[in-house]
């Protein structure tokens, strides 16, 4: 067999090695994957070892971070709120109630933000949809019926149901968000009739819209009084840009 092989390697005079090729070539590529596989795990976590990116409209995983400084002005009108009026900060959310992130957010960092920031006056929170219904088909009936319940028990109603869609979020379907909607204590006739008629899809489909003029590309993302914060990061992250807004 004619076995081929690299250009020796003289190590001391008089001293040979001879390295094959095809054996060279297997070193080089298990080197090269393995520096890829600790760049790809590193890119996708955070300082705490969490996944810290957002989910995009092509279901890829993105690294969060603060984006670009230009001034966002989103619209919050008519949409549900938390904190008081006269606070000097205004937080945005985008979220999707299906998105394995946005759930991330919501059990590790939303309630020490509603904490420290909004039940102290000094953060006024919105929330807005962003349903990525291509890749989450419960997220835009979920996202309806927050609506619903609001329609029916107005913000305090909207924000419970908010949260227990969040913290039932691995069992998201159309028939336990009928349920829950009766354990927040809306009426279950007309949330049924709300929900299964698509009376509160307008709105969600106009928060999409925004968003989307916002430069939303994913959920989780934030606006604080008009600069975006993308993806489930952690808190001390929130802290740092909240504080620079006080």
């Amino acid at each position: 067999m004619n076995e081929k092989t690299a250009s020796p390697v003289v190590n001391n005079p008089g001293e040979t090695i001879t390295i094959r090729k095809d054996t060279l070539w297997k070193y080089s590529t298990f080197i090269l994957a393995a520096i890829l596989i600790v760049g790809a795990f590193v890119f996708f976590l955070g300082d705490n070892g969490t996944p810290v990116g957002n989910v995009v409209n092509n279901g890829a995983p993105i690294q969060g971070g603060v984006q670009a400084p230009s001034i966002i002005d989103p619209e919050i009108d008519g949409y549900p709120t938390k904190g008081s009026d006269k606070a000097s900060v205004v937080m945005v959310e985008y979220t999707d109630f299906q998105c394995p992130f946005c759930g991330r957010y919501y059990s590790q960092t939303y309630g020490q933000i509603v904490k420290d920031y909004v039940d102290t006056g000094k953060v006024k929170y919105v929330l807005k949809d962003f349903p990525l219904s291509s890749i989450h088909p419960n997220a835009q009936k979920a996202a309806e019926a927050t609506h619903c319940v609001r329609d029916l028990e107005g913000d305090e109603g909207y924000w419970k149901m908010h949260d227990k869609i969040f913290e039932g979020q691995g069992s998201l379907s159309l028939e336990n968000l009928k349920k829950w909607a009766r354990d927040v204590g809306a009426d279950g006739g007309k949330f049924d009739s709300c929900l299964d008629s698509g009376k509160m899809a307008s709105i969600v489909q106009k928060s999409f819209n925004e968003g989307s003029q916002d430069g939303v590309q994913g959920t989780p993302s934030f606006i604080i009084n008009g600069k975006a914060i993308s993806g489930a990061m952690p808190y001390e992250s929130f802290k740092q840009a909240i504080d620079a807004e006080l």
